[in-house]
């Protein structure tokens, strides 16, 4: 007998093991022989992480299409497994050394210290994978694979040399995110760009030679506004301290006001005043005449788009800091190194991005401050001269290091790229020829705008943690990337005619690196192994929309270079999961949701189910206690439907054909079973998981439990033993087909109700996740459906008049029926006992016009009335309902003002709008009911 309650605590851990012991996890488990095969490779956490509620959704929609093709037969396999995080971890362990008062990184060393990292990943690395078994995951366990694992490495060396060798890996010094705590570039994906309050400081760079102009503004009919004499150029900067690096001032060509100056040189105010350096006035298409002054500062070497401008405009690019932030204290003398800056400025020496980045241009007075230090000094030197022309007060975005929290500094150094460019190319032609789908579809054009824009892709860091790149250098620089040192040191002796020392590069791969081989590495490669043939390419990815460029666009990158294959036909892109007012989570907000004390109070299938009922596409899921306890109370539901059939002698029987049955009630259920389950099956496989769980959710609970169990209580309780025996048989089949469909959202209370209505009837099969997925096409009786929708939507206009009319719950109502015909007549002498229970109806009669004072609903071609004169006061009623139609279209017409307000519209948060818009929509719903019972009453 099942338990009067299901608990989850109970359940769950133990069925869990039970499916890993009979490997049901396993590649291939459960396949049809011959099956076609599916797979998926899990978007690898970090090795540092815990489970967060965007992995809940993830991982969940995953395990759904897992579930779902495993019953269907086919070959599945979800690959497992975890990033090694080469910043995160490296933080982590280092903080513990400090926390357990060790050496630190430094003191002891490279080598000790990835002891120290491997000892922390054998201890605590595997926390958000035993997280993911919590919530019902799926994958095969045994094939568990790390970024840094030894197969793994392998593959990483081999890429990294080949694409060397094919001339798209290459080490260049150019503009890079640097985060000056951790000494090392990382990705955009690390830099977190957040709102301050600032400052922007304007500044006067004098002409050279104490030139002037007449500085002219006009107004849009060309009149003049403004006019007066400068011997300057306007700057307006929010980084002062960067000013020392200035390689020109670049203007709009079309901005008349500088046109006298175009080609002339101006002075940066700072430093020595007898070694003050002249830089010329450019134009370029970069700066904005209508903002600030239309003059910008070019810093090549501290700016990203001063960058490029310098790169158009050969324009110096001078590094002015070490790799903590500080100012440059290395090289020779300011006035040495300020005398090679002028002749370059002024055409007279040649230069390159290498060489110049090597002058230290720091006036001496400045060198070895860190940046905000300096910045002060800066200003304060410039102030000291008159040529300080106000501070502005205003809030600027301001990039920060994600994990350090320290503001990230452009910084111009070598590192290692790859040429994305070309390799972006196929990438782009197999999405827009139809070869990879994006879903939903409106993704891909985030994906075209990225690879279509894309920048050499650095991807060297400044670590310890990681794949230590594969480039030796000679005693001259030269290096020679190779797969082993004995290879580098054969080629270095072919290239210099002996032996040499060499030192291999120090420097580690970007994560995103190992990453990108990730759906064939995990499966064997460079190995031609049975996995790689059978489970690449693979069937779906499914992630985020943040990591379209950093993970899925390098995927398709890697994949198709090196499989010369996509290495996904469907590429399905999941919202962001919001609070319940449809705001980021945050730590700083208090509002974050833990997936894990969801799964702790109210269990993993309502968590799971949550997450899938309101994961449509395109939108943002908002996330409530209330969804989440009212899905609870789903799973409570089905358990006590379960039971409720059990007590009723409700068992399978050998043999059962759902074709075969003969009363209109079961031939009902049997048709409404079927269009569930084709419904479920479409959506799943449209990627429509809302959709699938709705339509499940919909059945289980409205068709069967609310009106298949009611109406079937009669039979169960009455004489007719055909009848009986037909329907018991009936309500078993059907619970089973309703554990199948929802045993991909919902795994642990189906397993177990599957085990436990297992032990009568029939013997099963195994577990249910390796049971067949239903197939009931041809389940149809369209005179039994046409039938018992008749009597639901009769019973469900009865209860919906009685609530819109406060009829009191218990008061029984008579029913009067006007113009019935025959078929109308038939259906409420066979249905007539079920409508008067279910409805709270005492009599049922036939008539030729609707009794006065009657609520009045239409079925069919009959008019239903509910005379109510000696149940409710008419009038009484009639006013309440007016009254709240009046309140409503008060409410009505303020929501509508509001939203037709343009500025409300532009300045709410996106939240209070749509928040105003379900208002609006409500009570406009809520108007329509009332005027619906105020006909019935006319």
């Amino acid at each position: 007998m099942l338990e009067k309650t299901y608990d989850p605590a109970s359940v769950e851990d133990r069925i869990y093991a039970a499916w890993q012991g009979a490997d049901c996890f396993a590649a291939g488990a459960g396949a049809k022989p011959g099956a076609e095969s599916f797979s998926i490779v899990i978007p690898p956490p970090n090795v540092t992480g815990s489970l967060h509620i965007g992995h809940a959704l993830n991982n969940t929609i995953q395990d759904v299409l897992v579930r779902f093709e495993r019953m269907r037969g086919k070959d599945v396999l979800w690959q497992p497994g975890t990033d090694h995080a080469g910043i995160a971890t490296q933080m982590v362990v280092e903080r513990r050394l400090m926390e357990t008062q060790q050496p630190s990184r430094r003191e002891m060393g490279r080598e000790k210290f990835l002891e120290k990292v491997w000892e922390w990943k054998a201890e605590s690395g595997g926390t958000i994978l035993n997280q993911l078994k919590r919530l019902g995951a799926s994958c095969d366990w045994s094939r568990e694979r790390f970024t840094m694992d030894e197969g793994l490495s392998r593959a990483v060396l081999k890429v990294f040399v080949q694409l060397h060798k094919e001339g798209l890996i290459y080490r260049d010094k150019r503009l890079v995110n640097w985060d000056p705590h951790f000494e090392t570039a990382i990705s955009d994906l690390e830099v977190e760009n957040i709102e301050v309050d600032g400052h922007m400081w304007h500044f006067k760079y004098p002409l050279a030679g104490g030139e002037t102009y007449t500085y002219v503004e006009k107004d849009e009919d060309g009149n003049i506004v403004f006019e007066e004499e400068r011997d300057y150029i306007s700057i307006a900067t929010t980084r002062p301290e960067t000013m020392l690096g200035d390689g020109a001032v670049a203007v709009h060509p079309d901005d008349e006001r500088y046109a006298p100056i175009v080609g002339k040189f101006c002075e940066i105010p700072v430093g020595p005043k007898e070694h003050r350096r002249l830089i010329p006035i450019i134009t370029d298409e970069y700066p904005d005449p209508d903002f600030g002054s239309g003059a910008v500062k070019i810093t090549g070497a501290h700016d990203f788009n001063d960058y490029e401008v310098a790169r158009r405009g050969g324009i110096p690019m001078y590094s002015l800091m070490d790799t903590k932030g500080a100012m440059r204290a290395d090289g020779a003398p300011y006035a040495q190194q300020a005398e090679i800056a002028r002749r370059i400025a002024e055409g007279k020496q040649d230069f390159d991005t290498k060489s110049v980045a090597e002058i230290n241009i720091v006036p001496d007075e400045y060198r070895g401050l860190d940046r905000y230090e300096a910045r002060k000094r800066v200003v304060a030197d410039i102030d000291a001269e008159g040529l300080l022309i106000e501070i502005e007060n205003k809030k600027i975005m301001q990039p920060f290091g994600d994990r350090s929290k320290v503001v990230i500094e452009p910084f111009l150094t070598d590192q290692w790229f790859v040429n994305a460019y070309e390799l972006a190319k196929p990438a782009l032609a197999s999405v827009r020829e139809g070869r990879t789908n994006f879903v939903p579809k409106n993704w891909e054009n985030t994906y075209f705008a990225w690879l279509e824009n894309i920048q050499p892709w650095c991807v060297s860091r400044q670590l310890w943690w990681g794949h230590q790149i594969p480039a030796w250098y000679g005693p001259d620089g030269r290096f020679f990337v190779e797969e082993s040192e004995e290879a580098a040191r054969a080629a270095a002796k072919t290239h210099y005619g002996e032996d040499v020392a060499l030192e291999r590069d120090p420097d580690v791969l970007d994560t995103w690196f190992s990453s990108a081989l990730w759906p064939f590495s995990t499966m064997g490669w460079p190995d031609e192994t049975p996995e790689v043939s059978r489970y690449y390419p693979t069937s779906v990815l499914v992630t985020g929309f943040d990591i379209i460029f950093f993970w899925v666009a390098r995927m398709m990158m890697m994949g198709l270079h090196f499989m010369k294959e996509e290495p996904f036909s469907t590429v399905y892109v999941h919202a962001l999961v919001r609070d319940e007012k449809g705001q980021k989570m945050s730590k700083s907000k208090g509002n974050v949701i833990d997936p894990l004390e969801l799964v702790d109070g109210y269990g993993a299938d309502a968590t799971r189910f949550t997450l899938a009922a309101m994961a449509a596409q395109g939108r943002d899921i908002k996330l409530s206690m209330s969804r989440v306890e009212g899905y609870r109370n789903f799973v409570t539901k089905l358990w006590n439907a379960a039971r409720f059939l059990e007590m009723n002698e409700c068992v399978r029987v050998e043999g059962y054909d759902p074709k075969t049955v003969s009363t209109s009630l079961n031939r009902w259920i049997v048709g409404e079973t079927a269009k569930a389950v084709a419904d479920v099956t479409r959506s799943i496989g449209d990627y429509k998981f809302n959709e699938a769980a709705n339509h499940a959710y919909d059945f289980v609970w409205g068709t069967f439990c609310d009106w298949f169990v009611e109406l079937a209580k009669p039979v169960f309780s009455g004489a007719d033993e055909t009848a009986k025996t037909e329907t018991r048989a009936t309500a078993a089949w059907a619970l089973d087909q309703i554990l199948k469909v929802l045993h991909p959202f919902m795994p642990f209370v189906t397993e177990e109700l599957w085990s436990e209505t297992g032990k009568t009837g029939p013997a099963r099969e195994g577990f249910l996740m390796l049971s067949e997925w239903p197939a009931l096409e041809g389940l149809s009786f369209p005179e039994a459906e046409a039938e018992l929708n008749w009597l639901v939507a009769v019973i469900s206009s009865i209860r919906s008049v009685r609530t819109e009319m406060n009829v009191p719950a218990g008061a029984k109502v008579p029913l009067v029926v006007i113009g019935a015909d025959e078929t109308t007549r038939a259906c409420i002498a066979a249905h007539e006992a079920a409508i008067q229970r279910l409805g709270r109806v005492e009599t049922i009669a036939l008539a030729d016009a609707v009794p006065s004072s009657s609520a009045q609903f239409v079925v069919g071609e009959a008019v239903w009335a509910l005379p109510l004169a000696d149940l409710i006061d008419i009038g009484a009623e009639r006013q309440r309902l007016g009254k709240e139609a009046g309140k409503l279209d008060g409410e009505i017409a303020g929501l509508e003002k509001k939203l037709g307000n343009a500025q409300f519209l532009a300045k709410a948060p996106e939240q209070v709008v749509e928040e105003q818009k379900a208002r609006l929509a409500e009570a406009k719903a809520r108007r329509a009911r009332i005027a619906e019972a105020l006909e019935r009453l006319s």
